[in-house]
């Protein structure tokens, strides 16, 4: 099914609702699931082979329950940070390419969903402010706690989110390490969409939302996701249309889902998208 197999991950889930979704659950239900070094380098590497195989076109990343115990992340795993503190060497945890989890300072190439139905804080957090779309259940809290533990947001959510929220919001969360619930969250925009709390409830209304995006043109998506994120590269509006559509915006132009798209409205019928080349 696919051009190169999974990479192993002993902390992670892969599941595949469609051909075309990939799930990530991080399974470490017991440590509220929080990442060690290990969890952040196998989660950067099923990100760079997600953006690789061809036949997947949107991913999601969500949390495994314990019990009544909800996480989608609660950041870092704080006693290997206590072991790495106290020892010798680099006093700060191993994070790998693309930041927390692979995603906190991930440019990529395709869509990541947030499923979050818990706490998401300090670096679950981070991962979310870097995230294409969040879909939380309504008891859920997202929160930066880390002034509360003597450490910092390091992994790239503090100047995104001062350009997602502004600055007395990002002051707010960053300083007083206080909590948002969900509603809170939806309100700033840093939450698409809340939904109940029911088992399973969250994954299902995320992987509808990634469905919705898998049956679009992956050619399309992919520059559209890329003309929405020239936005973080500080350019001009003229700077940054100009480098996407120069850029990977011409192979979308000399590509077959751009016929395809075009042939299929004149004929009226759905179209059939072949996997990207981009």
């Amino acid at each position: 099914m696919f051009r190169t197999p999974p990479p192993p991950a002993k902390s992670l889930i892969l599941t595949f609702p469609t051909p075309h979704i990939l799930v990530v659950t991080i399974n470490r239900p017991q440590a509220m699931n929080c990442i060690n070094s290990q969890t952040h380098h196998e989660m950067s590497q099923v990100w760079h082979w997600y953006d690789e195989e061809p036949s997947l076109r949107c991913a999601v990343v969500t949390g495994s329950p314990h019990g009544k115990r909800r996480a989608f992340c609660a950041g870092q795993d704080l006693k290997e940070w206590n072991d790495v503190q106290s020892g010798d060497g680099d006093p700060r945890p191993a994070h790998a390419e693309g930041g927390f989890g692979g995603l906190s300072r991930r440019s990529g190439k395709k869509p990541v969903i947030a499923a979050v139905d818990g706490l998401a804080l300090g670096g679950g957090m981070e991962m979310l402010v870097n995230a294409d779309i969040v879909v939380a259940s309504v008891s859920s809290m997202l929160g930066l706690p880390e002034v509360k533990r003597g450490v910092v947001a390091f992994a790239g959510a503090l100047p995104r989110l001062a350009m997602s929220v502004g600055l007395q919001r990002a002051s707010e969360l960053a300083l007083t390490g206080r909590m948002l619930n969900a509603g809170e969250a939806r309100e700033w925009g840093l939450v698409n969409k809340v939904v109940g709390d029911g088992e399973g409830e969250v994954l299902a209304a995320t992987v509808a939302v990634a469905k919705e995006i898998a049956g679009n043109s992956p050619d399309s998506v992919i520059v559209s996701r890329a003309g929405v994120r020239s936005a973080w590269e500080g350019e001009s509006v003229e700077e940054a249309t100009k480098r996407v559509r120069e850029g990977v915006g011409m192979g979308l132009e000399t590509g077959e889902n751009i016929k395809e798209g075009l042939r299929a409205f004149v004929e009226k019928r759905e179209p059939k998208w072949v996997d990207s080349k981009l």
